[in-house]
């Protein structure tokens, strides 16, 4: 069976000040940190999750889609 194809592009949304970001996900790291282009903000993952994207975006990061856990 083929495994689905993962999908790197996704929405990261700004928890501080709602801006949306159209991102391309790294599939080599787990990204911890990324500054809102908007408000400059830090962001980090919620205690539950291993990076922003998996905290904040529309789609988890690559290794959640691909193994259902982050690397």
């Amino acid at each position: 069976m083929a495994q689905p194809k993962v999908e790197l592009q996704t929405e990261l949304t700004c928890p501080e000040c709602g801006h949306h970001e159209r991102e391309e996900m790294p599939t080599d790291f787990c990204q911890a940190r990324y500054e809102c282009r908007a408000c400059h903000v830090i962001l980090s993952p919620l205690e539950r999750d291993c990076c922003v994207f998996c905290s904040y975006a529309t789609v988890p990061c690559p290794p959640v889609q691909e193994h259902g856990k982050c690397c």
